[in-house]
This record gives C-alpha cells, structure tokens and sequence, in this order.
C-alpha cells in the first residue's frame, strides 16, 4: 500500500472513499465534517439520519466507523469516523489509531482502492498536528503490513495546512 500526503480540499479528491472526522452523532457540523456535508449535499446528511435511525440510535462510538455513498462528491462513499475530544479528556492514542484502522477496514470491506483522510483529530479535538501524523502513518503502515491482500492500495492524507502537511511529510520520510 502506498501512503502519501498533499495539500488540498478532501471533498474534490478522485478517490474511492474519502473519510470524514465527524462527530458522533452524524449530522454534519464544522471543519472537515461541514465542508463535506456541504460538497456530498443534502442526501448525505439524510443518509446519516438513517443510520442514526436504524443502526446507530446513540450516534457512532469514537474510533469506530461507518460508511455512506459520496452523493455529490467525487468519491464513490464517505467513511465516517468520530475522532477522541482531548479537550473532553479522551487522550489514548489507541482511540485516535482505531480511527484509521476501522476506516481501513471499512474501506476494504467496501473494495476501496484508494483512500483520502483528513488529520482526524488535529482540528477541534485538540490534537497535535505531530501526534496525528505519527498515529495516523503508524496505523497505516501497521493495517498495511497485516492486511496485504485486502485491496487497500493508496492512502493520502490530504491536509488543508502547510503545517499539517509538513507534520505528515516529516512522519513519512523518517
């Protein structure tokens, strides 16, 4: 699997999935998560309804994932994921990492090839853009090395900041 990072909109990537660091209940809000409510239109947010309806009642857990289609977007599908709050005191790694892992799950699942994140966490939630980069590629590269057949086969993360881009581009070449 090839992973990468480049500055730009995730909501006008030609990719596959596109995954979106929403909040747990689903209905869209700011960052990441509007601009891409906004760009899928409106039958993304009553699609996230549905699932709120039907399969999620108390709204998708942190570091859990799920999947809608892109609608509107470029990308086929949204994998939405719900990212740790430090500022609500949710500061495991482990919880950040399962972000990427069970996005990658559901991508392969899916028979996504190819893949676009965010810095899930880095915004509001009060991550570290550094941390973010080293948990995000780390669990990239570990999902990678144990699931080599699974289909998965081009990560990016597209970042919106030259800061943030810079902290991902240091994690990759070391």
């Amino acid at each position: 699997m090839r992973i990468e990072a480049v500055a730009g909109d995730i909501t006008a990537e030609h990719v596959d999935a596109i995954v979106n660091a929403a909040n747990s209940s689903l209905l869209g809000g700011g960052g990441v998560d509007g601009a891409i409510h906004a760009a899928a239109g409106p039958r993304l947010l009553e699609a996230c309804r549905e699932l709120r309806r039907t399969q999620l009642p108390a709204g998708l857990p942190v570091g859990h994932a799920v999947a809608t289609p892109g609608f509107d977007l470029p990308a086929r599908w949204v994998i939405h994921t719900v990212g740790p709050n430090r500022h609500a005191g949710q500061t495991d790694p482990a919880q950040l990492a399962s972000c990427f892992s069970s996005s990658l799950d559901v991508a392969a699942s899916l028979g996504a090839r190819t893949v676009a994140f965010p810095a899930v966490g880095a915004g509001v939630y009060g991550w570290d853009v550094g941390e973010v980069a080293r948990v995000a590629v780390g669990s990239a590269r570990d999902w990678a090395a144990a699931h080599d057949e699974a289909g998965v086969a081009v990560v990016t993360f597209v970042l919106f900041s030259e800061a943030a881009l810079g902290a991902f581009a240091d994690v990759l070449g070391a």
